[in-house]
């Protein structure tokens, strides 16, 4: 199924008009089912990461872009402690109460751990939150690598927010350094809820997204630069392979390991490495061999890895910086680090699967193509791919007609706008 998106600008007045059509639904169906409207409507989109996968939990370096896909909750302050929640897409309610939180009621539904953790984590730290009515709904897709995990998690933490103070004031009064502090708390709801051992690029991109700009970030210091993408006549296609990711969440933790014990190995080798980050491919093959063989091929995929995103935002930045008439090589040369991002993953760090592998055959061979490579987790989810509007035609046809003849799977392909970070509507 072709799911209809916009190619334009994301400022565009079709693209608002989407959005605000989201918008008015969620806050509808708040009255419908609570009686009165909400008193404001957070929205926190998901991701698509460009390049850099499986870099950020090893302190590297990550450029995702927030997509126009979102997590909406329609929140209505309560003057007691309990939260009523109602997650549409899934049909379910939870009740619960600020007070016991932890442990995790036996009773709560697995999507309300997020939520859960993100009212334990705030209380903990000293921030005053009330209860809430709320409506909870999105057109993220679950279980795709698109982070809507991560969108939810965001989303409750403003709606929590929200609930303590004057509503016009909450986008005012989260600033940059507030956002991290934000991103670092989500991050622990996925650890100490979830028992997912994420990095932060999803959180952060959540919060931070910039309309037409990728987030090139540093997940050790959470420095990080907005750097435009000035695609032109390219955009970019998320193709959903439909095939869940079950074995994502163990397989990442064991990546995680295999990789702590790379670093903790080669540390009696390279003295004062905390992380694979800190090792350059030149250092690692002299000392690679001192490693069994799964964790060289773990670790030196990281490493390469990290490089590559450095050279991609170089990339960028010299064709924001050419004339028009040279405008195509660096990103042609972009494609190229996309592609061997891809090779990696599937070969080296093993996170592929055959559908994602056949999605990126497929679109290499389609003129227009310049780069595509499996997004997230892996293991099933989603491809991102760079094209060029005239290819999206034959993109749209052959990519749907081949992965169904080979697959008997009918993908989903979203054009997607890159948009900003979390807001909170006042309604």
């Amino acid at each position: 199924m072709i799911q209809d998106a916009l190619i334009d600008n994301p400022n565009t007045a079709g693209s608002l008009e989407n959005r605000h059509g989201q918008i008015s639904s969620v806050r509808q169906q708040f009255e419908n089912i609570f009686g009165d409207a909400p008193e404001f409507i957070v929205a926190a989109p998901g991701r698509v990461n460009l390049i850099g996968e499986h870099t950020d939990y090893n302190d590297g370096y990550v450029f995702p872009v927030a997509i126009d896909k979102y997590i909406h909750i329609a929140v209505r302050k309560r003057s007691d402690r309990r939260l009523v929640l109602h997650a549409l897409d899934v049909n379910e309610s939870a009740e619960l109460n600020l007070d016991a939180l932890r442990p995790i009621p036996s009773n709560a539904p697995t999507w309300s751990y997020y939520l859960i953790g993100v009212a334990t984590l705030l209380q903990e730290s000293s921030n005053e939150i009330t209860g809430i009515d709320a409506v909870i709904t999105g057109d993220v897709p679950i279980g795709a690598g698109l982070s809507s995990s991560a969108a939810l998690s965001v989303s409750a933490a403003l709606a929590f927010l929200g609930s303590s103070k004057p509503v016009s004031s909450v986008n005012n009064e989260v600033s940059e350094a507030r956002k991290k502090e934000l991103a670092a708390l989500c991050q622990r709801v996925e650890h100490e809820f979830v028992g997912v051992n994420c990095g932060i690029m999803d959180q952060t991109i959540s919060l931070m997204g910039r309309a037409d700009h990728g987030l090139f970030l540093d997940c050790r210091s959470l420095e990080y630069e907005h750097v435009p993408l000035n695609l032109g006549a390219h955009c970019i296609a998320i193709c959903n392979t439909k095939v869940k990711r079950e074995l994502a969440a163990s397989e990442y933790n064991k990546r995680r390991a295999e990789c702590e014990r790379g670093v903790d190995i080669l540390s009696q080798s390279i003295p004062g490495i905390s992380s694979l980050r800190d090792i350059n491919l030149t250092d690692y093959e002299k000392y690679e061999g001192k490693l069994p063989a799964l964790t060289q091929k773990r670790c030196r995929y990281v490493i390469e890895e990290n490089t590559r995103v450095l050279d991609a935002v170089s990339t960028l930045k010299a064709r924001n910086q050419q004339t028009v008439e040279k405008v195509d090589n660096p990103l042609i040369a972009f494609g190229r680090l996309m592609n061997a991002s891809h090779k990696g993953l599937r070969d080296d760090y093993e996170v592929s699967c055959g559908e994602l592998n056949l999605l990126t055959d497929i679109a290499r061979s389609i003129d227009g193509v310049i780069g595509t490579r499996m997004t997230g987790a892996g293991f099933g989810g989603c491809t991102v791919t760079i094209i060029h509007t005239n290819a999206l035609e034959t993109f749209r046809t052959r990519m749907t007609a081949e992965y169904r003849k080979q697959t008997g799977i009918e993908p989903e392909i979203y054009l997607c706008n890159v948009s900003n970070g979390a807001q909170v509507f006042n309604c």
